[in-house]
């Protein structure tokens, strides 16, 4: 898996992040929209965005929303509203702004197979035993696979960076 440093995804494309340190560059707990705002947001996109100077907007809820479903609806939800609502965001601002879904524990949730740089969810009770393949779901047609994003001070993992969903 090819890393970014903790640049880039801070002004474009769309990044999971499970870090409180990546958290705090980005934005403010005041600025976070939720899952339902952001779904909303699709008809009428702000100008502005709220957070990192009006380049960013970070979404928090991705997690208990998934959590809340079947493995099968979640699956179903992600490719069909969550997909829609991300190119919905990137086409409105022709890429040149960041989409960051705030996933507390993310680093837990999301193992990555490094051999194929698959990307999954592990679901909650009841469904603990299963995953989502939330890599084939949500960037299954795109060129690249996702990037791990590494904070440039002290070289951890805090999330994951995909540059243009298609």
């Amino acid at each position: 898996m090819k890393q970014v440093l903790d640049s880039v995804w801070q002004r474009r494309g769309v990044s999971w992040i499970w870090d409180d340190d990546a958290f705090a560059k980005v934005a403010r707990a005041s600025e976070v929209y939720s899952l339902r705002q952001l779904m909303l947001a699709t008809k009428s996109w702000p100008d502005d965005l709220p957070s990192n100077g009006g380049d960013t907007l970070v979404v928090a809820g991705l997690d208990a929303c998934l959590d809340l479903l079947s493995p099968a609806d979640a699956d179903a939800w992600l490719g069909g509203a969550l997909k829609s609502a991300i190119l919905s965001f990137q086409d409105f601002y022709d890429g040149q702004a960041s989409l960051v879904f705030w996933l507390p524990n993310g680093q837990r949730r999301m193992p990555i197979d490094l051999a194929t740089d698959a990307v999954r969810w592990r679901c909650s009770a009841p469904f603990s035993s299963e995953t989502i393949d939330f890599g084939r779901v949500l960037w299954g047609e795109a060129w690249e696979y996702p990037q791990e994003i590494i904070l440039a001070q002290g070289g951890k993992s805090v999330g994951l960076f995909h540059l243009r969903i298609t």
